[in-house]
């Protein structure tokens, strides 16, 4: 049985037709601002780097870093 680790960095943005965008970024440096994440979410707003389904990127609404621990409790055998 092993577990390991993990955070996530997810940066959720507002589009044109009213619905969310969620970019998720696995890793973030530990020493990560919010300052920082606005910033970026801001440059990729201003560059229009996405176009989605629900339309240009238009806004922030959120940023989050998730931290979460898997648990493997089954590993299968080796043939």
């Amino acid at each position: 049985m092993a577990n390991t680790q993990q955070k996530t960095l997810r940066l959720t943005f507002a589009t044109t037709l009213g619905s969310t965008f969620t970019l998720t970024l696995p890793a973030p440096r530990e020493d990560l601002t919010a300052a920082e994440a606005e910033a970026a979410m801001e440059l990729i707003i201003a560059k229009n780097m996405f176009l989605t389904t629900g339309g240009e990127l238009i806004g922030k609404r959120d940023i989050k870093i998730t931290d979460s621990t898997t648990t493997d409790l089954y590993d299968p055998p080796q043939y």
